[in-house]
């Protein structure tokens, strides 16, 4: 089980090279294009370089689709605008045009970036769901050694909380410097409340996710402390909290 779903591989590799195609599949577009100007209207070429906004946009890297828009309205009116080879403009029309096809290619790109951002949360929420329902068919079926599906939700509570590590621990939490993440979503420290929205997690002590049974704390999951910020969403936290519980009818109380 996983439940975390990213549209992209954690490394970042690919961002350089979909920056520099960002420039470049609009240079070679407008070149292209200018081989053949007399008998491709201007409308027809913006709609072919804001094709290649959209695609930057549509990888979820905003730099990129702002390249893709700058490049494009470069290159038309390199290639496409009278005087030809040269980034003047001498017709009132062609700074229009290419005024509104720099416009129009940022509006479209913030829209494609919209939507990818959409299409990645609704693939997360797919993804905590079937994590809190695979544990609990694992512990409906009894189909699962309690230390493997005890490991499993641990591994599945740091992945949600972007924690560095996270163990089972019978009972509940001892230390009062500890936070506690309640199942409500809401993060306490020294019984005052820590707005995890704006601060985070804390980074520099360990973050507790209680097991409840009934009305009783039976253990509580123990996070690390993050080597890198981690801003869970409320969603994340509640989350979070399901899973934590699945565990308490396969432990010893």
């Amino acid at each position: 089980m996983n439940g975390r779903v990213s549209m992209w591989p954690a490394t970042t590799w690919w961002r350089p090279a979909v920056r520099v195609t960002a420039v470049v599949a609009p240079l070679l577009t407008a070149m292209l294009l200018s081989t053949i100007r007399d008998r491709v209207t201007a409308a027809t070429a913006v709609l072919a370089l804001v094709v290649w906004v959209v695609a930057a946009a549509a990888t979820g890297d905003r730099v990129a689709g702002v390249l893709a828009a700058v490049s494009s309205g470069a290159w038309y009116d390199f290639f496409l605008t009278a005087p030809h080879l040269r980034f003047t403009i001498a017709k009132a029309d062609d700074i229009e045009a290419t005024t509104l096809l720099v416009l129009i290619s940022l509006v479209v790109g913030e829209v494609a970036l919209w939507g990818y951002r959409q299409q990645r949360r609704a693939s997360e929420q797919a993804g905590y769901l079937e994590g809190v329902l695979g544990a609990t068919r694992a512990v409906a079926a009894g189909s699962a050694e309690p230390d493997a599906l005890v490991e499993v939700v641990a591994r599945q509570i740091g992945t949600i909380l972007v924690a560095d590590g996270c163990r089972y621990v019978d009972g509940p939490v001892g230390d009062s410097r500890i936070a506690v993440l309640d199942h409500d979503g809401g993060l306490t420290r020294n019984g005052e409340p820590v707005d995890v929205d704006a601060a985070g997690l804390p980074d520099d002590e360990y973050v507790a996710v209680p097991v409840h049974l009934g009305n009783r704390v039976v253990g509580h999951f123990l996070l690390t402390a993050t080597s890198r910020p981690s801003y869970p969403t409320l969603e994340q936290r509640r989350v979070a909290g399901l899973l934590a519980d699945q565990v308490a009818t396969v432990r010893p109380v």
